[in-house]
């Protein structure tokens, strides 16, 4: 801040001011990119919805991005709830409001004063207290449905994937994960989903013992 002439702040994700948030999202749109290809190539068509976790949301935009032209196909967005909305959370399209943040205008966590309030999630990549200027407008326009998982519901799904499937989520995408448990029965059987599994959990797997009350005998010596 004392060095706004010769320095740039940039952070991580698809969030703070032009060009940052596109330069995030089109570097993160092969995402979406190989997504296309693949599936043209496994199933000889496109999906027919998308999901993904967001925090500031830059594998998300990534994933969305090269599909938002098609509008037969679904997008669902999944913030992090924390202990729930009506305690901490990081759900900053669900509980918050617009604000100015980093250098962008979109919607915040922050208090009647603007002032901005900490986030809350059991995944760290999720706790930022704002969201990317296009998801707002993503969300304002109703082309994406943004959608939340608590924190338990998370470390239930971490746990259902990992048993299952033998894939150890991260606990970013286990909010995603959440909601694909909860969308998919509700859809055709010929139905498409593509979840954007955009992390792995090894890093994650001490702070799960932790939660589920195994941590003693889970962290090493």
């Amino acid at each position: 801040m004392t060095n706004v002439d010769n320095t740039f702040y940039c952070i991580g994700t698809a969030a703070g001011p032009h060009p940052y948030p596109a330069m995030v999202r089109d570097f993160q749109s092969i995402i979406g990119e190989e997504v296309r290809t693949q599936m043209q190539a496994a199933e000889g068509r496109l999906p027919d919805s998308l999901i993904a976790c967001i925090g500031g949301g830059s594998n998300a935009i990534g994933l969305f991005h090269p599909f938002l032209d098609d509008r037969e196909i679904e997008i669902y967005g999944v913030e992090a709830a924390g202990y729930g909305l009506d305690k901490l959370h990081a759900a900053s399209l669900a509980g918050g409001k617009p604000g100015v943040l980093h250098g962008n205008r979109t919607y915040l966590l922050m208090d009647d004063d603007g002032q901005i309030l900490e986030g809350h999630s059991i995944s760290a990549g999720l706790d930022y207290p704002g969201i990317g200027p296009e998801h707002a407008w993503l969300r304002d326009t109703g082309r994406v449905k943004y959608l939340y998982a608590t924190d338990d519901e998370a470390l239930a799904a971490f746990q259902l994937c990992s048993r299952l499937e033998g894939i150890i989520p991260a606990l970013e995408p286990a909010h995603a994960l959440a909601r694909v448990i909860e969308l998919a029965p509700q859809k055709p059987r010929d139905h498409l989903m593509v979840m954007n599994m955009c992390g792995r959990g090894d890093k994650d797997i001490f702070n799960v013992a932790e939660h589920l009350g195994r941590g003693k005998e889970a962290k090493p010596d």
